[in-house]
């Protein structure tokens, strides 16, 4: 297949979904980890389409979603200096703080811009020496590598006036944190295949053994997460729990060497909080200290701000696969993307924007595989 279109061929979804039906003889519950795959499973129906055995549950794989609430309001408080311009993608713009977001920062005078790459950050730091500069570095395994390059630029030109607001996550630490959860239901996952790209499959096998569940590395297109279901239940129907890679045209076994040497130079490895789900040791990066000089949290000196979370907002839960956003009685009403409690209802990757905005304001009916798109 070459083209994008032909992974949303809906002769060949019927097929895949008559062979799950076939395989399928008692109820499961899997989890899609990535955002991503969260919304191209709302967006084309897919949950619908499914024998009512399967379960499809989603996973805490939104990187804006998962930042937790004291990065943000770090982001608040530096992005506030009158000597500061703060970088960032678009997605993080209006997702809320404690009593604000970046949006209302840049209205009250704040010099807050959108870009497109961490490198326009590096550049606008080498053309203004007198502003300090910052990126707001988040993100999975698959971020992570560009941030990294840019700090090493930065170093190697001797551009001091650029720093990196660092809040990236690590996705096995998740797994094995939703796996050891008392109120955990899951009984298969189809893995993120963008991180997967980068770094590899290494890391499951140990995860699929330990916790006895498949690890079916996937796509994003309908007929990949088709696939990545099917391969999933017939493991599920067998007993067996195995890494399996349905991803082959984007993702080696050894992922992106050159992009995971960067990774080992500029960061290290540490304990990172996720919203809503908190604490995961060894979760997430930092900046080594060979780079620490290009810390912001440690430039601005905001290490020490803490936050309280929302006590209407269950976005939480909905990270941790325990509810469907329909469930949360403020979604739809007291939180919308025009008035969003939560970074669920904001990110473009969010199960509550996905929900939200294909009108899946209830318990989703099932429908005939006549077209997927």
């Amino acid at each position: 297949m070459k083209y994008l279109d032909e992974f949303s061929d809906p002769d060949l979804a019927r097929r895949l979904v008559e062979e799950i039906r076939a395989t399928v003889t008692r109820p499961w519950a899997m989890m899609e980890v990535c955002g991503g795959q969260t919304h191209s499973i709302i967006r084309h129906g897919i949950d619908q389409l499914l024998p009512d055995e399967i379960e499809m549950i989603h996973g805490p794989g939104c990187p804006v979603c998962v930042t937790p609430l004291e990065i943000i309001d770090k982001a608040m408080e530096i992005a506030s200096r009158p000597d500061v311009t703060f970088c960032s993608f678009g997605d993080m713009l209006r997702v809320p703080g404690s009593d604000k977001d970046l949006f209302r920062i840049k209205s009250a005078g704040g010099d807050v811009r959108v870009v497109y790459s961490p490198l326009d950050a590096l550049k606008l730091a080498r053309e203004n020496p007198d502003r300090q500069v910052v990126f707001f570095g988040i993100g999975f395994e698959t971020t992570a590598p560009p941030n990294a390059m840019t700090v090493y630029q930065a170093q190697k030109l001797g551009i001091d006036n650029f720093s990196l607001l660092v809040s990236h996550v690590r996705v096995p630490p998740a797994i094995e944190a939703i796996m050891q959860s008392p109120t955990c239901r899951v009984q298969g996952f189809l893995a993120a295949g963008h991180v997967c790209s980068v770094m590899g499959t290494e890391e499951y096998p140990a995860l699929a053994e330990a916790f006895k569940v498949p690890i079916v590395v996937t796509g994003f297109e309908p007929l990949d997460i088709l696939e990545g279901i099917r391969l999933t239940v017939h493991q599920l129907e067998k007993g067996e729990h195995r890494v399996e890679n349905a991803y082959q045209r984007a993702v080696p076994a050894e992922g992106n060497p050159a992009a995971k040497a960067m990774l080992a130079d500029v960061f290290e490895v540490t304990d990172r909080s996720w919203r809503g789900i908190g604490m995961i040791p060894q979760s997430g990066w930092r900046l080594s200290e060979r780079y620490r000089e290009y810390d912001a949290e440690h430039r601005f000196d905001v290490a020490d701000i803490t936050t309280q979370e929302s006590t209407v907002c269950r976005s939480g839960e909905v990270l941790q696969g325990l509810i469907k956003p329909h469930d949360c009685s403020a979604f739809g009403t007291l939180c919308t993307p025009r008035n969003p409690l939560g970074a669920t209802m904001v990110s473009s990757e969010g199960a509550c924007a996905a929900y939200y905005l294909y009108r899946r304001l209830d318990a989703p009916a099932k429908r005939e595989v006549s077209s997927v798109g």
